[in-house]
């Protein structure tokens, strides 16, 4: 059955403030939630925190006292449900055993919007993303067994592989060239809309991680490692906002984050396998459907045209978390080589690249490159998952 959101009821705003104790949920079991489930909380946290960025940013370009009242009624209620899915996470993992869910995240999330996107040159720009966050996995997964003496499948179970992706020193790029082209809103599919805000949203809330966590842990090594990988994830989210086509008007760019909010928590509805958390996303959905009237009623009367111009009459397929194992080994096998250039993508290095890592290595190995060799130091062997053979590429097997 399709399910068009701009058709339904939601509950109304004024009915969706909650009080503390309907706000305290009750987190998730970190030995026994399935994976997914906690990587859907963090991607709808991540989803939550870009809509009330946005709405902060569109507040403060917002002259109508009235509309600033408004967009504050409905901010303070995103905040709510931000609180309450971020603190589905348990409080007994650590920010470590966090950091490898969110890299989870990164990985099966863009790899199956890279599957999904109908449109070549982005979905080119997730394939080219995927393979960097794949590569940080694998680092925080050394990480994560030299300083807390633990394997990362503890985390990721048998769902997502643990090995080289483009090796993580390689990331670092002249800023210039990781700036995309953007898609046409006149004429880009509604759904590489959704696409688009939601691995900007996913990327953005792990640079915020890492920015604030990154100095709270003592051991040097941990230290230079979130530092290195902050700084890639800010390339990320250069990377992926610059898809977005910012022709958008604040109230195009409204509507299409609140039908993505409503595109998500249905998503996820459909197939959450924690009842206690699906109806979490139950809940949202039909909070968000009210979100989404009024972002619809706004745009309406600023931009003077159907919303349906905009966003699909019906929502999509349900977007997935899924294993992308077969998928993310080809995508090594032909892409690990590849670098930017301007908008583009090339194989070889270049001389702005090369100016950038001789500028920022300053003749050092990079701290992703020493944790794997500190780790298989003091382990006998780096770590890895590997679940499906040797790794495709000859010179980055573990036997080499």
């Amino acid at each position: 059955m399709t399910f068009n959101p701009l058709r339904e009821r939601g509950i109304p705003l004024d009915k969706q403030l909650r009080n503390w104790r309907e706000l305290n949920v009750t987190p998730i079991d970190p030995d026994h939630a399935d994976p997914y489930t906690r990587c859907r909380i963090i991607a709808m946290n991540g989803i939550e925190v870009e809509a009330i960025l946005f709405s902060h940013q569109l507040a403060r370009h917002c002259p109508d006292l009235e509309l600033k009242q408004q967009l504050a009624r409905v901010r303070y209620i995103e905040a709510q449900q931000q609180k309450a899915v971020n603190w589905l996470l348990p409080g007994l993992a650590s920010v470590l055993e966090t950091t490898l869910a969110y890299e989870q995240v990164a990985v099966d999330l863009t790899a199956w919007v890279a599957r999904m996107e109908p449109d070549p040159y982005l979905k080119q720009a997730y394939q080219f993303g995927v393979l960097e966050d794949f590569d940080h996995l694998y680092r925080y997964a050394n990480l994560y067994e030299m300083i807390e003496h633990r394997r990362a499948e503890k985390i990721v179970d048998q769902l997502t592989e643990v090995m080289p992706g483009r090796p993580t020193y390689l990331h670092h790029r002249d800023p210039v060239d990781n700036v995309r082209e953007p898609y046409d809103r006149s004429s880009a599919q509604p759904i590489s809309k959704l696409h688009a805000l939601t691995i900007m949203a996913a990327e953005q809330q792990t640079m915020n991680f890492y920015m604030n966590v990154g100095p709270t842990y003592m051991e040097p090594i941990a230290r230079r490692l979130y530092q290195e990988i902050g700084l890639i994830e800010e390339e990320h989210v250069t990377h992926y906002e610059s898809l977005v086509d910012p022709g958008e008007s604040w109230w195009e760019m409204l509507l299409n984050h609140e039908y993505n909010e409503c595109y998500l928590y249905h998503s996820f509805m459909q197939t959450e396998s924690d009842p206690k958390v699906k109806n979490i996303w139950e809940l949202h959905l039909n909070m968000e459907l009210e979100h989404l009237r009024l972002a619809a009623e706004l745009f309406k009367r600023h931009d003077g045209r159907d919303p349906e111009e905009v966003v699909a009459p019906a929502l999509p397929a349900p977007l997935t978390f899924e294993p992308n194992k077969g998928y993310l080994r080809e995508l090594i096998a032909t892409q690990i080589d590849y670098t930017t250039l301007g908008t583009g993508y090339v194989q070889d290095a270049h001389e702005r690249f090369e100016k950038m890592q001789e500028a920022l290595m300053g003749g050092e190995k990079a701290p992703s490159e020493t944790v794997v060799q500190e780790n298989a130091d003091k382990s006998g062997r780096e770590y890895r998952l590997e679940t499906e053979g040797p790794h495709p590429v000859g010179s980055l097997r573990a036997d080499r």
